[in-house]
């Protein structure tokens, strides 16, 4: 008879454990032990016998023959880009995201361009065929070789995709798929790390790319264990706010790529629309003579990218002012804000602060350390930065502007879009040629306070 015994399995990390605690051991998160019931004969079956097998084989890497047409294009050169230059041949790529944010928007509409020479099978696990169809009509997806197949056992799906062997495999979504050999409910920990599993065997074996698609927490953190980002081979991230248009993709982690390109996409009726110059898009519709914005230009991956950054400063009507950012880490505003005061003399010790990129863009780059802070200063004293003008440098505690890398090619995207001023920090400028100083005025800083003063210049 099979014993039934039950665990507690962290979420987060997978460890687990024969008793519910509050924190897990091993990756010291709170709450997410959650308590899964396990056949002890199914899980040996599962397992399987210990026995060596002898028939493995293995090659030197120069007799190792890599075919010419290791990769697919998409069909949007935004989702090419992030993946690295295309889809690989045999890789497993996780797709995550908010809901509602465009995932199976973005894979069905890669369908119709694929779907011109190659086999495309569409997994769904939430959806029935009807309203497949009804979504592929909206988005205009009308090719002949896209088949849909909407199913949740994971076993079934993988003998399926063996016999027929389709060019590629998009899997909707990785939470739904159910392991039968398994008691506990789709989307566990356990149930997630094996149906991961099985796709991978799948797509190794035959060859065959495949997509799944995966599901946040409330945390904004890709849901189910850590260990399925290691099992696949690109993860590619979502972001933006689903009441604005625009959403931008990201490569987390990719084994065939880098992983500071984005993809900039925008929202429309019939699906997403690529955004070929991303800089122009996100610097459209600036105000024009209002104090506390100015642009900035940050570095995603090979490519500049111009963005607003807006700042608010306001007297205070409580005791402790209040410090809030939209896509800025909280903690480096509240390092400018101190720098500021102590270095340049700027007080906010009794105002409210408010800082935000236009866009829903996240930056993280020290480099927009001088945009933000010139932000706040024109807010401060309520002067407005004219609208041609472009800063970007990282700020030091003692009040310095620290040189940025790729400098050059920031200054020559700025100029392409109409900047006429750039403000950097001083020890680029012998970095700098010629011919891109004939294109822009370009001025070179030591301090926050000097930079503002040259704004007037």
């Amino acid at each position: 008879m099979a014993k039934i015994k039950s665990v507690f399995v962290c979420s987060n990390c997978g460890y687990e454990t024969a008793r519910w605690l509050g924190q897990c051991p091993e990756c010291r998160e709170w709450n997410t032990l959650n308590e899964e019931t396990r056949n002890t004969a199914a899980e040996s079956k599962l397992k399987g016998t210990s026995s060596f097998n002898n028939n493995l084989c293995m090659y030197s890497l120069k007799d190792i023959k890599t075919n010419k047409e290791v990769r697919y294009k998409t069909g949007m050169s935004e989702l090419d880009r992030v993946l690295g230059g295309g889809l690989v041949n045999g890789s497993l790529v996780l797709l995550s995201g908010d809901p509602g944010i465009g995932k199976s928007t973005i894979l069905l509409q890669i369908c119709q361009f694929l779907g011109r020479d190659k086999s495309i099978l569409y997994v769904s696990g939430e959806e029935s065929y009807t309203q497949i169809k009804l979504r592929a009509q909206r988005l205009n997806v009308s090719t002949e070789n896209l088949y849909v197949l909407c199913e949740t056992d994971v076993q079934s799906i993988g003998e399926f995709i063996i016999t027929r062997n389709p060019d590629l495999v998009i899997v909707d979504s990785i939470q739904t798929m159910n392991f039968t050999e398994l008691q506990s409910s789709p989307g566990s920990v356990a149930q997630v790390r094996e149906s991961a599993n099985v796709f991978l065997r799948v797509a190794k074996t035959q060859n065959i790319p495949i997509i799944i698609v995966g599901h946040v927490n409330k945390d904004g953190n890709i849901a189910g264990p850590k260990v399925l980002e290691h099992i696949v081979d690109a993860v590619l991230y979502f972001e933006g706010d689903r009441n604005m248009s625009f959403r931008i993709l990201r490569a987390v982690k990719n084994r065939f790529g880098s992983t500071n390109e984005i993809g900039v996409f925008e929202m429309l009726d019939v699906g997403l629309r690529e955004v070929p110059n991303p800089s122009e898009m996100l610097i459209s519709g600036r105000p024009k003579d209002v104090s506390g914005t100015c642009v900035t230009s940050v570095m995603e991956g090979s490519r500049p990218l111009l963005a607003e950054i807006q700042a608010l400063v306001t007297p205070t009507g409580f005791g402790n002012p209040r410090r809030m950012s939209t896509g800025f880490d909280y903690n480096r505003l509240a390092m400018i804000i101190a720098v500021l005061e102590k270095r340049a003399g700027y007080y906010f010790s009794n105002t409210d602060t408010y800082i935000n990129i236009v866009g829903g863009l996240k930056i993280d780059e020290p480099a927009i350390d001088l945009t933000i802070a010139l932000a706040l200063i024109s807010s401060l004293k309520d002067v407005p930065i004219d609208d041609k003008v472009i800063a970007f440098g990282e700020i030091g505690l003692a009040g310095e502007v620290r040189g940025v890398s790729n400098c050059e090619q920031r200054i020559t995207e700025a100029a392409r879009l109409g900047f006429t001023k750039c403000i950097i920090p001083r020890q680029n400028l012998r970095n700098i040629s010629k011919k891109t100083l004939d294109m822009i005025e370009v001025i070179g800083v030591t301090n926050v306070r000097r930079a503002f003063e040259a704004i007037n210049e």
